[in-house]
């Protein structure tokens, strides 16, 4: 990677790009199917006291692990094009980053706890009253994580960066600007218990973020930005 005083060329600049879509595409590939499998303990706290389905657990939390790598990843590998131009940004893009997977580990770590409970605990009442908490811990680490930093980090911050900058078509990073601003509204309504998480406005606020990250990775990956020229000449 090209040091303080190299500037990028256009092709590097361009590879950078490409590169940031695929992370970002790894993202969804990875997450999507993490939690899906994670369901059996996340739906019943009694899990803890069943057969188990440990190896589906276990890999949930492999794809996850992939999606810390990922995330850190975006964010490391876009610096380079936007830290000339927006250097307090692309510092607070990469610590939001940063912030989100600790989320993310925290809740990796409670569901693999309830694994372990699960082979190695014997009371039954207080096997599932841990459990509960554990579960409940995880759903704490993606509304703060997934469900409000991701919506400063990768909503506003980002789409900002990218509207002002024009890597991306300004329409879509409005799109993630108003994805970011619904994200955050939306987690700050479910920590006050106005309305519930998971539910269906929690649900329809994520739509634009959904819509915003997807299309951001894919427009990169396809195009590695349709401005990295300006990036190389800086």
């Amino acid at each position: 990677m090209p040091n303080d005083a190299t500037p990028l060329t256009q092709d590097h600049a361009r590879r950078l790009g490409r590169w940031v879509g695929i992370l970002y595409i790894i993202t969804f590939a990875s997450a999507i199917p993490a939690l899906l499998l994670f369901q059996p303990v996340l739906d019943d706290t009694r899990y803890v006291l069943g057969g188990g389905q440990d190896n589906q657990i276990a890999f949930a939390a492999l794809l996850e692990l992939i999606l810390i790598v990922a995330n850190i990843a975006t964010a490391v590998v876009l610096y380079p094009l936007v830290r000339k131009r927006f250097p307090v940004a692309s510092l607070a893009y990469v610590a939001a980053r940063i912030m989100e997977c600790v989320f993310i580990a925290v809740g990796i770590l409670s569901l693999l706890t309830i694994v372990t409970l699960r082979t190695e605990a014997a009371d039954s009442d207080a096997v599932v009253a841990v459990a509960e908490g554990l579960v409940a811990l995880k759903d704490w680490t993606f509304l703060l994580g997934p469900g409000f930093v991701v919506g400063i980090g990768n909503g506003l911050i980002l789409a900002w960066m990218m509207y002002r900058s024009g890597l991306v078509p300004r329409g879509l990073a409005i799109v993630g600007l108003v994805g970011g601003a619904m994200i955050v509204l939306s987690g700050t309504l479910v920590l006050f218990g106005v309305i519930d998480q998971g539910g269906v406005w929690q649900g329809v606020a994520t739509i634009p973020e959904f819509i915003w990250e997807l299309s951001f990775g894919i427009y990169l990956a396809v195009t590695g930005g349709r401005t990295a020229m300006l990036f190389a000449k800086e």
